[in-house]
């Protein structure tokens, strides 16, 4: 059975729920959480693709035409909404939300979406609600508060958006990336600055598996074991900072990092 859809304000979008009654992730591989628990082994195929689609779409929806069009585009037009009737019911009978009997699916206006009145929510609007809250405490300088919902951010990070090869769904994915780095560099930087080398060093790695070519993650990576009393290490991450640049790009490193060397190998204690 479907409900209509009921509009969702904006702080009630924004809100970073712990412990959601349904949780779709899509940030790495595809993950369905009921109450924190994965019920992804029941979920496969045309339902997965789905889900994600509708989780993608969160804010706005999906067209029926449209979800028609990308699960049965073999299929003539009552065939399909047949198709995707059964699916969506299949669903509901599968995966409700037990506490209100909801379906996790809504339709109103010639769209489908997520339910999340009855509490469906996504792991990128989670995502994207603690990094606005860190932002903003990072801009007020609470920097301890700010840290912590950037690292719950980065909890929720297991990968790439694991979905989708159009143009919208490529944006997205290289802004959630580059929301990440961004927070994985200024964790790395404040965690120097606090003098915690050693959580420096690992935001700073964390980083660099994922751009390698990121020269302020290698800096940090080189002062970092500078005073931890590991030079030889520092100059050896200039070394691979200089190997990648040429590799990937033919380039050398910056006027910056090459200066930062300089100062390791003459004058360390000026670090």
């Amino acid at each position: 059975m479907l409900t209509q859809m009921t509009d969702i304000s904006p702080s009630q979008l924004m809100a970073p729920v712990q412990n959601d009654p349904m949780l779709i992730c899509l940030l790495g591989r595809f993950r369905l959480l009921r109450h924190g628990q994965p019920l992804d082994a029941l979920i496969a195929g045309k339902a997965m693709t789905l889900l994600s689609t509708l989780a993608l779409h969160v804010e706005t929806g999906v067209p029926r035409d449209a979800l028609l069009d990308l699960l049965w585009p073999e299929r003539d037009g009552d065939q399909a909404a047949a198709s995707l009737h059964s699916l969506i019911y299949g669903l509901h009978r599968r995966l409700h939300i037990a506490a209100r009997g909801a379906s996790m699916v809504v339709y109103a206006n010639g769209s489908y979406a997520l339910n999340r009145a009855a509490g469906v929510n996504t792991d990128i609007v989670r995502f994207d609600s603690l990094i606005a809250e860190g932002n903003r405490l990072a801009a007020a300088r609470a920097d301890v508060e700010a840290a912590s919902h950037y690292e719950h951010a980065l909890a929720l990070y297991r990968g790439d958006l694991s979905i989708g090869t159009d143009i919208y769904t490529v944006i997205e994915r290289e802004r959630l990336r580059a929301n990440f780095l961004t927070v994985l560099a200024w964790l790395a930087d404040q965690s120097y600055r606090a003098g915690d080398f050693a959580a420096a060093m690992t935001h700073a790695s964390r980083l660099l598996a994922y751009d390698p070519c990121r020269e302020d993650a290698h800096r940090v990576i080189m002062r970092a074991h500078v005073h931890r009393g590991e030079r030889a290490q520092a100059l050896r991450q200039y070394h691979l900072c200089e190997q990648v640049l040429r590799r990937e790009f033919d380039a050398a490193p910056e006027a910056v990092t090459k200066a930062l060397f300089d100062r390791i190998r003459g004058a360390p204690e000026s670090v």
